[in-house]
């Protein structure tokens, strides 16, 4: 277990330093997400100045100024969020290069974990750092009202952090999820593009879940995809109460379990019919 886990940290180590080298990849996302952001404020600061607000300018006790700031921390956490597969794992099933893996005296679900978490951590560094910088300029050169705005408290802060390490683990897991169900099945990219594009929906990347209708809150907060973006913008905006957060950060443990059990299920039953010519 030792020498196994000291591999798989290795292997995060070279998987993270690569990553790191695609400085202009992670410009230009970084741009595509400030304008991406921009474009969500003005929307949203027209439809709580003109809808139909609740007492305070609220909408399901969240504020403008907090819906604001969820943007960009939504926009942060997306750049580790996203659901789409590892490009170098998904050429290895397409070309049959899983073979190699295969061979290797590694758990290759660990194995393909801990690459798949040095994507996410790389992400997170350095398109997520970027837009975080971007949103903060705004506020600190006299744009309050579009700009990032504080932490509602240092406990909030903290909490934040606690569940941002929650959402890397389940962005993680729900990849891996993704990546089992793609071994040995070659459907092509449409399937996984519809993926990522729900998981955006109900991850709250195009709208904060909190003002959407009363109705779906309960299935809003139960959903998996709630743990990736949702959960850290709430904590730190503090657009929910103390005991609305911690069940949703517990939310998180159980979909990061619950995908990284499936997914060991999944790839292990795929294993034993895996095509190594391709596919």
């Amino acid at each position: 277990m030792r020498c196994m886990t000291k591999a798989g940290f290795s292997l995060f180590q070279i998987r993270l330093a690569e990553a790191l080298q695609y400085r202009m990849a992670a410009l230009s996302g970084a741009t595509v997400s400030t304008f991406w952001a921009l474009i969500e404020v003005a929307v949203l600061t027209v439809f709580f100045t003109y809808g139909n607000v609740g007492a305070g300018g609220s909408i399901n006790g969240m504020a403008l100024p907090q819906a604001v700031s969820y943007i960009w921390v939504a926009q942060w956490v997306h750049a580790m969020s996203y659901a789409s597969i590892d490009g170098n794992l998904l050429g290895k099933i397409n070309s049959g290069d899983i073979g190699i893996d295969l061979c290797r005296p590694l758990d290759l679900y660990w194995h393909w974990f801990a690459h798949t978490a040095a994507g996410r951590i790389s992400g997170l560094m350095m398109r997520g750092t970027l837009v975080l910088l971007c949103g903060i300029a705004i506020s600190l050169i006299g744009f309050r009202n579009i700009g990032m705005g504080l932490p509602a408290s240092p406990l909030h802060l903290l909490l934040f952090f606690v569940s941002l390490l929650g959402a890397f683990l389940f962005s993680t897991s729900f990849v891996m999820f993704v990546t089992a169900i793609r071994m040995n099945v070659r459907w092509g990219d449409g399937p996984m593009h519809l993926i990522a594009v729900t998981g955006g929906i109900f991850s709250g990347g195009y709208l904060p879940l909190q003002i959407w209708p009363d109705s779906m809150q309960t299935f809003l907060r139960l959903q998996p995809f709630a743990s990736s973006m949702d959960t850290p913008a709430r904590l730190y905006v503090g657009s929910a109460s103390m005991q609305e957060s911690l069940l949703s950060m517990l939310f998180q443990v159980f979909w990061i379990a619950a995908f990284i059990a499936l997914g060991r299920v999944i790839m292990n039953r795929r294993i034993k019919t895996v095509v190594v010519q391709g596919g």
